[in-house]
C-alpha cells in the first residue's frame, strides 16, 4: 500500500482569506493531479500567521469561516484527497451551537479542519498555546483538549488513520501520546514557527523526540514567508519512524513538497527530496532577502531608497535590497557632510555601479550650516558636541523621508543590532524610515554576512557586490573630524558577545564579568541598553533573526529604576 502526502510550504498574506483560500485550492488541484491523497496547509493558512488583534473583530472570523467554506466547495470534486486547513474557529457551545458572532479576548480556537469530497469531517483545536518570544496565542485562543486521528484510504483502499496536531503541540509528549494511544500510523503537525538563527535544527531535533517517543513517522508541514518583523522559512521535512531525516524541502521558498509513504510489513519506506542544510550566513542572508521582499511586496511599496555612506552598514542594507527586490527598484542616495572622507565618497560610488543601482548625491553642508546659524544665538558660548553630530543625521534623515514622500519609496534603515542596543544612532536622523532591514543583526555578523555574499551570489544580481575597503576599514559615523565608532563604544566582538548574554540570554552583569569580561565594558554596556529603550520603542520594525530581538519579544519598561 502506498500514500502521498503533499505539503504546501506556501506564502500567505494576512488578511487576504480570498487570495490564502485561492492558493490553497489551487495547491489541491496541483495535488490530486498527482495522485496525492493528503495534503497539508501550514497553520492558520486561511487567515495567515499572525493576524494578532484581527482575531478580536468578528468580521474577521466571519470572512475566515467563509473562506474556509469556499475551499470545501471548490475541492469537492477531488476524489479521495483529504486537505488540511489552518484557520480560526469558534469554540461550540454543548450541544453544538456556535458561540455568539461576537469575539472577545480569549475565545477563539486556534483551528485545524479535514476537508474532503466537499465536507468537514473533522475539525482539531491546538492544545498547547504558545506565550513567550513573538508568541501571544492565549490572548485569543483558548486551548483544546480532544486529540485528533482520521482516515486516509492508501491507493489499495485501506486506511491510514493520520494524526493531527498544531505547531507547539509537537513541542509537548501528551499530544503527541493521546494520537498513538487513539490509534494513529503516523503524525502530521502543521506550523507556523518563526526563524531565527539555528531554529532549523532545533525543530529537526524537537521533532525527532517526538517521533522516539511514538514511535511513529512524522510529517512537518511549515509555513514560509515574511511578516511584518517575523520570516518563516519553509524547510517542511518527513521523519521516519526510527528518527531519521527522510526528506527535507527548500528553504525560503515556495514549493509543494511530497513524501510517498510505502507500506512495508509493519513500517514504512518514505520517499522524498532531501534539500541540503545551509550555513547559518546564507540562512540569514536568505531570511532578510525575504523579510524585505515580502514586506515592501504586501505592503505595496513600489521600491526602496537609502542613504548609502561608504560604510558596511548600508553597504550590507544595499545588497539585501537589490537580492530582494532587483536594482531598478532601488534608489541610493549619498549625503556628504564636512566630515565625509573622500573614500566614503569613492566607495559608495563603486558599489552602486556595481549593483546598477540609482545612485545620487545631496550635500547636506548648506543645510547644517543653516541649522547651525539658525542656532548661534542659543548656542554662543558653548562647545560643539553630539548636539551638531545628530543635526547631520537628522538632516539626512529628513532628506531621505522627503525623497520617500515624493516618489513613494520606503526608506530603508541601515542600523545594526549594536547599535540600536546601546542607542548609538540617531532618534529622527539615521533612525529615520520605514524599515529596519538589520536591525537584529548584531555588527559582528554585518562582517561575516558582507564577506559571505562578496563570495556568493545567490539571486544573480553580481558577485562581489561589496568593495574590500568598505569591510576592511575601521566603523565610523563620520560626523567629526576622525571619529571611529571605537571611540565610544568597546570593540564590537567584546560588545557583542555583552549585547548577546545580557540582552538575548538574560545573563546578570555578575554573571557575565565572571565569564572574564571586564566590570568597565559589562557596566557601560548595560547602561546603556537600559538608557536607551525610549529611543528603541520609536524605531522601524525590522526583520527578526535572533531568538530574542528588539521587537515582540523585547517589552521592557522605559520608566524602571531595576538597574541589575
Amino acid at each position: 500500500m502506498t500514500l502521498s502526502i503533499c505539503v504546501a510550504q506556501l506564502n500567505f498574506v494576512v488578511g487576504d482569506m480570498a487570495g490564502n483560500a485561492r492558493k490553497i485550492i489551487d495547491a489541491a488541484h496541483q495535488a490530486h493531479a498527482r495522485g496525492v491523497r493528503l495534503l497539508l496547509t501550514p497553520e492558520l493558512a486561511i487567515c495567515g500567521y499572525a493576524a494578532e488583534d484581527l482575531f478580536l473583530r468578528p468580521a474577521f472570523v466571519d470572512a475566515c469561516d467563509d473562506a474556509l467554506k469556499t475551499v470545501v466547495r471548490e475541492t469537492a470534486g477531488l476524489k479521495g484527497l483529504h486537505i488540511v486547513v489552518g484557520h480560526p474557529s469558534r469554540p461550540q457551545e454543548p450541544g453544538g451551537q456556535r458561540r455568539e458572532r461576537s469575539v472577545s479576548v480569549a475565545r477563539l480556537h486556534n483551528a485545524a479542519s479535514v476537508a474532503c469530497e466537499g465536507r468537514i469531517t473533522h475539525t482539531y483545536a491546538k492544545r498547547e498555546l504558545p506565550n513567550y518570544q513573538v508568541f501571544d496565542e492565549r490572548r485569543y485562543f483558548v486551548p483544546g483538549q480532544a486529540a485528533c486521528v482520521f482516515d486516509v484510504a492508501g491507493d489499495d483502499g485501506r486506511p491510514v488513520r493520520a494524526g493531527l496536531l498544531i505547531c507547539e503541540d509537537a513541542w509537548f509528549d501528551a499530544p503527541a501520546a493521546a494520537c498513538q494511544a487513539a490509534g494513529a500510523d503516523l503524525l502530521i503537525v502543521i506550523n507556523a514557527s518563526p526563524f531565527h538563527a539555528g531554529k532549523g535544527g532545533e525543530r529537526e531535533d524537537t521533532m525527532r523526540e517526538r517521533v522516539q517517543a511514538t514511535r511513529l513517522p512524522l510529517v512537518y508541514a511549515h509555513l514560509v514567508g515574511g511578516q511584518d518583523e517575523i520570516v518563516f522559512e519553509g524547510r517542511s521535512f518527513v521523519l521516519g519512524a526510527d528518527g531519521a531525516l527522510a526528506g527535507r524541502a527548500v528553504s525560503f521558498e515556495e514549493t509543494l513538497f511530497e513524501a510517498t509513504f510505502t507500506r512495508q510489513g509493519a513500517g514504512w519506506q518514505i520517499t522524498a527530496d532531501t534539500d541540503r542544510a545551509h550555513s547559518p550566513e546564507a540562512d540569514l542572508w536568505h531570511a532578510l532577502v525575504l523579510g524585505v521582499r515580502d514586506y515592501l511586496g504586501k505592503n505595496g511599496f513600489p521600491g526602496a531608497i537609502l542613504g548609502l555612506s561608504g560604510g558596511i552598514d548600508s553597504a550590507l542594507v544595499l545588497a539585501i535590497a537589490v537580492d530582494a527586490l532587483g536594482k531598478d527598484r532601488v534608489r541610493t542616495v549619498m549625503m556628504p557632510s564636512p566630515y565625509t572622507a573622500d573614500i566614503s565618497w569613492i566607495d559608495a560610488r563603486d558599489m552602486a555601479a556595481r549593483l546598477g543601482v540609482r545612485y545620487d548625491e545631496i550635500a547636506i553642508a548648506p543645510q547644517f550650516e543653516a541649522f547651525k546659524a539658525s542656532l548661534a544665538q542659543e548656542f554662543a558660548g558653548l562647545p560643539e558636541d553630539t548636539t551638531e553630530e545628530n543635526l547631520q543625521a537628522r538632516i539626512r534623515g529628513t532628506l531621505l523621508m522627503a525623497l520617500s514622500n515624493k516618489f513613494g519609496s520606503i526608506v530603508l534603515t541601515t542600523g545594526n543590532k549594536s547599535e540600536m542596543a546601546t542607542g548609538y544612532c540617531t532618534l529622527y536622523g539615521d533612525m529615520a524610515g520605514g524599515f529596519a532591514v538589520i536591525k537584529d543583526v548584531a555588527k559582528t555578523m554585518v562582517f561575516k554576512l558582507a564577506r559571505w555574499r562578496n563570495a556568493h551570489d545567490p539571486y544573480g544580481t553580481g558577485p562581489n557586490p561589496i568593495p574590500e575597503r568598505i569591510i576592511t576599514r575601521p566603523p565610523s559615523a563620520e560626523l567629526r573630524p576622525d571619529q571611529k565608532d571605537q571611540d565610544s563604544l568597546p570593540e564590537y566582538p567584546v560588545l557583542d558577545a555583552i549585547i548577546e548574554r545580557y540582552m538575548e540570554n538574560d545573563q546578570s552583569p555578575e554573571s557575565i564579568v565572571a565569564a572574564g569580561f571586564e566590570r568597565a565594558d559589562v557596566d557601560k554596556v548595560v547602561r546603556l541598553i537600559r538608557i536607551n529603550e525610549y529611543k528603541r520603542r520609536q524605531a522601524p520594525v525590522g526583520i527578526r533573526v535572533t531568538h530574542r530581538s528588539f521587537g515582540k519579544d523585547w517589552r521592557y519598561p522605559i520608566t524602571s529604576k531595576y538597574r541589575a
